[in-house]
């Protein structure tokens, strides 16, 4: 039994290998979720949660670069006392202000410099910054070397300011994240209760089977949004908001596989061998049933992160200053008619791309796993 089933993972393997867009999305899947571990390394904004704002250049197109000048922050004991590992996960504690510059120059023991954008605005062009306060009496050579740089946003930036691709890719990490946690949710309870419901049968399958049909009979969206608002407002509530509504189809998949497999008459030896019945769903029932819903899983993986996306676009999912697709669409749906689509066409596009590929690798499971063929 062991080398038949060795022997058919095997053979779901190298059809698995054939379908192209299964391994291309399974291999862009993988470079989204490296992307996602390390996003503040290649982050050009790695502030903690990119969330470094500079309102002179707000919504510019990509491609944008201009010269700025960082004035730290007098209270820094936090920045001192962050470790590397911490910055490299959870970024840099934010000590720095940002001025967006049209020029600067040196004067005595005074910075001047243009604010950025200011005559268009009717502001004071020329302000300044005094040596020995704003930059503890460094001398102005050290000042351009560690103060002032160019700064180019690749994607723009949007309506606050703030690079559009750091926060582009520490998003990688809410739709991941909500990914597994809701599947994982999701295949626990949808698992337990179908087995118990197929395996058992009579009240018990009767008990489960009622439960299974008033959760499908209410919306999606509705439930999740009413778990949220339960819940209330946050990171983890929406998490577990997501993979307490997803269970369901998991959950009849399994009840059906289960009445199917338990007839079987490995079951049936298993039974006057005197092993337990958990032990005979554990052990012998769920590694034979458990093909349909890894399947099932790349869905409901893609499903949950349109559903935070849609959340966060209704304001009740991930909450600022954390970067969300869904949140960066609602913040910029209205550009779109003010010539500057792209700030709400740059999330919409990425989480279609990350819903397809899951999309596409279960279908490649699914063609991979079917011993009809």
């Amino acid at each position: 039994m062991q080398g038949k089933s060795a022997s058919l993972s095997k053979l779901a393997l190298q059809r698995f290998k054939k379908n192209f867009w299964g391994v291309f999305s399974f291999g862009f899947i993988l470079g989204m979720a490296f992307l996602a571990i390390f996003a503040y390394a290649f982050a050009p904004d790695n502030s903690q949660n990119a969330n470094q704002m500079a309102l002179p250049i707000h919504s510019k197109s990509p491609g944008f670069s201009v010269k700025t000048i960082r004035i730290p922050i007098s209270n820094s004991v936090e920045q001192k006392s962050q470790s590397w590992l911490s910055e490299l996960f959870i970024g840099k504690k934010e000590v720095a202000q940002i001025y967006p510059v049209e020029d600067y120059s040196f004067k005595n023991d005074t910075l001047y410099y243009q604010v950025y954008g200011a005559a268009s605005r009717d502001l004071k062009a020329n302000q300044f910054f005094l040596l020995h306060e704003d930059f503890k009496g460094e001398n102005p050579q050290q000042i351009e070397s560690e103060y002032i740089q160019t700064k180019h946003f690749w994607l723009g930036t949007d309506r606050y300011g703030r690079d559009l691709l750091s926060r582009m890719l520490v998003g990688i990490r809410v739709s991941l994240s909500i990914g597994f946690v809701a599947v994982f949710i999701s295949l626990f309870i949808g698992i337990s209760l179908g087995a118990i419901a197929g395996y058992f049968g009579g009240k018990v399958d009767a008990g489960i089977m009622w439960l299974i049909n008033v959760t499908w009979s209410i919306p999606t969206l509705l439930l999740v949004i009413a778990i949220s608002l339960a819940l209330g407002k946050g990171f983890w509530q929406v998490f577990i908001a997501v993979g307490l509504t997803m269970w369901v189809e998991v959950a009849r998949i399994v009840r059906g596989q289960v009445k199917s497999v338990k007839e079987m008459q490995y079951i049936t030896a298993a039974h006057a061998l005197g092993y337990g019945n958990f032990r005979i769903i554990y052990k012998h029932i769920l590694p034979n049933v458990l093909a349909p819903v890894i399947v099932i899983s790349a869905a409901n993986f893609a499903a949950a992160i349109l559903i935070e996306s849609g959340l966060s676009f209704l304001g009740i999912g991930a909450q600022p200053p954390t970067p969300s697709w869904g949140a960066m669409i609602k913040d910029h749906y209205a550009y779109i008619v003010m010539g500057k689509a792209y700030l709400a066409i740059i999330p919409g596009l990425a989480i279609m791309s990350l819903v397809m590929t899951f999309m596409l690798v279960g279908n490649a499971l699914r063609d991979a796993l079917d011993v009809n063929e």
